[in-house]
């Protein structure tokens, strides 16, 4: 097997009938890619984390979709339409919280929509040439997501990397690295854009419990790249803000409310708040697909709630918790920080400030 970095994380197959990801339960054990190809598949892998990260579900649920379209045989137009629609609304329930995934299936609707409306204006051409006309339109789109992706975490990495010192000790939380996106990554685009400048930085990765994708995938392509990476139990980074070794952090995001509250991995908020505490700067980088206008608060985000085997069994050789009536487990996938506490939003069009409503309205 190649090594991981050379294999994006989400791409068509040469036949361009399946998907093709890395599956980031394995890692850092084992690099394997899977394809996909049927919908509960393309379902189970993004529930249960297989490919994972706001952006990258976004593009995998687009390129999903053209490849279900593609394998359903019908040039009957209600026929395909109906599927689509049913296919969508599969592939958008498998995770709640993270808006890329609702943004890029309305995507690749619309872009159906319009290419059904050129068909029937036109009133012209055998079924079969309107379903291929259908088909590479949705080809094109899910392709424009992923070429999209991947320039704007290049362009977040350029403004992040102007907010970086030579020497500067950097903490991030759960990953937002190339694993989360196609490339580069979000909140860690800008530590990959130091290290290419020859910059000195020394990254602290929050092992961010319960998953552990801090450990499992932030310190292990950090590390792999060849930054220097410590992971730290997450109730430790209070130990290093006080003692001086973290100058400023990244963390990325599934969710901007309209008023700049966050929606990220579960334990975000609390390295904001400690944040806050000391001084340090907190960045969240955002693609504009995370940004949802039409959620005005973070108090109105779903927030995803995952099964209690994580907490209690997951990483355990035996059961590490009671088991009885009177025990239960609250496991939310994510939190919500709230936009006092967030120093800037580094987008791929610049750097929002305070008033964050103002300032996402206007990038809008």
């Amino acid at each position: 097997m190649e090594h991981y970095s050379a294999i994006d994380t989400v791409a068509l197959n040469e036949t361009e009938d399946g998907v093709i990801i890395i599956d980031q339960t394995l890692l850092p054990g084992r690099t394997k890619t899977i394809e996909l190809t049927e919908l509960e598949d393309m379902y189970e892998a993004i529930s249960s984390l297989r490919v994972r990260g706001a952006p990258a579900i976004g593009v995998a649920a687009a390129m999903g979709l053209y490849v279900l379209m593609k394998r359903h045989k019908s040039v009957d137009p209600a026929s395909f339409r109906a599927y689509m629609s049913e296919c969508s609304r599969r592939l958008c329930s498998s995770r709640p919280t993270a808006v890329n995934l609702a943004w890029a299936l309305g995507r690749m609707n619309r872009a159906a929509a319009a290419a059904f409306a050129s068909a029937d204006k036109k009133r012209s051409g055998a079924p079969e040439d309107i379903r291929e006309f259908l088909l590479d339109t949705l080809k094109k789109e899910a392709l424009a997501i992923r070429d999209e992706d991947i320039d704007a975490c290049r362009k977040m990495g350029e403004y992040g990397l102007s907010l970086i010192k030579n020497g500067s000790g950097i903490l991030t939380h759960c990953n937002a690295g190339r694993l989360a996106t196609v490339r580069y990554g979000t909140a860690t685009a800008p530590m990959y854009l130091a290290a290419e400048k020859g910059l000195d930085i020394h990254v602290f990765c929050d092992e961010t419990r319960p998953l552990l994708q801090g450990a499992r995938l932030t310190a292990f392509e950090l590390s792999e790249a060849g930054i220097e990476t410590t992971l730290i139990c997450d109730n430790m980074a209070s130990s290093l803000m006080k003692a001086g070794r973290i100058d400023i952090i990244f963390v990325g995001t599934d969710r901007v409310a309209a008023n700049g509250d966050v929606a990220n991995k579960i334990g975000t908020s609390g390295v904001a708040i400690l944040a806050k505490h000391y001084g340090i700067p907190f960045y969240v980088c955002a693609p504009l697909s995370s940004i949802d206008p039409h959620t005005p608060t973070g108090d109105d985000i779903v927030i995803e709630q995952r099964k209690s085997s994580e907490v209690t069994d997951l990483w355990y050789s035996e059961r590490m918790a009671p088991d009885n009536a009177h025990f239960s487990v609250y496991n939310p996938a994510f939190d919500v920080t709230d936009n006092s506490l967030v120093t800037g939003i580094i987008t791929p069009k610049g750097i929002l400030r305070p008033p964050y409503s103002d300032a996402i309205a206007g990038v809008l």
